[in-house]
């Protein structure tokens, strides 16, 4: 397995995976995001492949004050392999390399499956209410999140 940079050419399998990964919402264009992190940091979109074939994605944010985490997936039929804490591993070391103290994520409550994957690898839950508003509505109903 390799973990790389992400190339725009990955993007159609990388919408692909995330759909298969249940990342997706209509009101979040995955194109758009894709996008959007290009144009900030784009060496922090990490791919996972392994033959050519992209198994595993992450996006990396930071801020200056905390890291996120965002777009982590892994394709169903290669979970519980290594691919996901290799690809968190390789942020922890990314955002270490910019300084930063501490990694903030959101999983929404419904995918328990990541959320225990987060508590082994290390995730504690924050007390904390995330709270968000909509700059850009990409998807036709506007969505929430």
């Amino acid at each position: 397995m390799l973990i790389r940079p992400f190339r725009p050419t990955d993007e159609p399998a990388v919408v692909a995976l995330w759909a298969r990964c249940g990342l997706t919402r209509p009101w979040n264009d995955p194109r758009k995001d894709i996008r959007r992190k290009l144009a900030v940091r784009p060496d922090l979109f990490l791919v996972a492949e392994t033959d050519g074939t992209v198994i595993g994605t992450v996006m990396v944010g930071y801020d200056g004050h905390r890291g996120w985490i965002n777009y982590l997936g892994v394709d169903p039929t290669c979970r519980r392999r290594g691919v996901g804490r290799a690809l968190m591993a390789e942020a922890e070391r990314l955002l270490r390399l910019e300084g930063c103290p501490k990694i903030n994520l959101q999983v929404r409550t419904s995918n328990t499956e990541a959320i225990e994957f987060y508590r082994r690898v290390g995730f504690a839950t924050d007390d904390v209410v995330s709270l968000g508003r909509r700059l850009e509505h990409d998807g036709p109903d506007g969505g929430s999140t």
